[in-house]
């Protein structure tokens, strides 16, 4: 049994067709949660009748500028001092629940933020090598505290003071691909909005690098990171991370050349601003 609270919690998630997972992941937080924040950035589907059907969902919508951009809007919106940012295509673990609830009920808490492992789950198995696992990031944190920074679409939370975080029990659960086949369209989709962003940036194409950094990636997971311990997964998952950073090359030369003005497969507003 858990005591009563001593500081509340706001979730965080921002949605675009999330109707396969946005209540499963409101579900895993649920009871722990004071209020949810779902910033959706126009959903096709039915993300937002599912999502407003739950009491605690406080709901709003804006055009995508980017992850990064996307999620410091969603903080902006919690009301509570403490936030959990989780995607939709996450799940808050039983262990990191109890966690949350210990956390919560402390009398004193001296960090800005808490790191939480992410567990995969892809081709049938929890991906436990390959650079998947643990991936600690700040994903509990005190709103004003913490900012998403990084390079789109690669977010991540950075503390104002690094030495104020700490780690926290427990894992989020990532149901991030439905097949191998989802996770090459996320690729190919992926690769485009980084190489836009590193061309906006004025970075150039290199033939060399093109060449070298394929191969270097594909060691990097498969043997470094030993992701020939998740089996035939852990091959594929090495496979594909090359091909994605060989994508990223080929686009930004695309976009050097003046073949292209964007990626066909991003969205036409992207980062495109109210």
């Amino acid at each position: 049994m858990f005591g009563k609270p001593k500081r509340k919690l706001s979730l965080a998630i921002i949605t675009f067709n999330e109707e396969k997972n946005i209540q499963a992941c409101i579900d895993s937080v649920k009871s722990i949660a004071d209020e949810i924040i779902v910033l959706d950035s126009f959903s096709t589907d039915r993300t937002k009748s599912i999502a407003k059907k739950n009491p605690k969902v406080r709901f709003f919508e804006n055009p995508f500028q980017g992850h990064v951009e996307q999620k410091n809007l969603a903080i902006s919106y919690c009301k509570h001092d403490w936030v959990l940012s989780l995607d939709a295509d996450e799940r808050a673990s039983e262990e990191l629940q109890k966690s949350i609830m210990e956390f919560l009920e402390k009398e004193e808490v001296k960090e800005d933020g808490f790191q939480i492992a992410r567990l995969t789950h892809h081709m049938g198995r929890w991906i436990y090598h390959s650079g998947w696992y643990p991936q600690r990031r700040f994903r509990l944190f005190k709103k004003d505290k913490a900012v998403w920074v990084g390079e789109n679409p690669h977010d991540y939370i950075e503390l104002k003071d690094p030495d104020m975080g700490g780690i926290m029990k427990g894992d989020i659960l990532h149901y991030s691909f439905l097949d191998f086949s989802h996770q090459i369209t996320t690729i190919n989709q992926f690769s485009s909005i980084v190489s836009y962003t590193r061309y906006a940036k004025g970075n150039s194409f290199s033939l060399i690098k093109s060449i070298l950094k394929p191969i270097g990636k594909f060691i990097e997971i498969y043997i470094m990171k030993r992701g020939y311990l998740d089996g035939v997964p852990g091959f594929y998952i090495a496979l594909a991370s090359s091909f994605s950073t060989f994508l990223k090359y080929a686009k930004v030369y695309e976009l050097e050349k003046k073949f292209i003005e964007k990626p066909s497969n991003m969205r036409k507003d992207y980062g495109e601003k109210k």
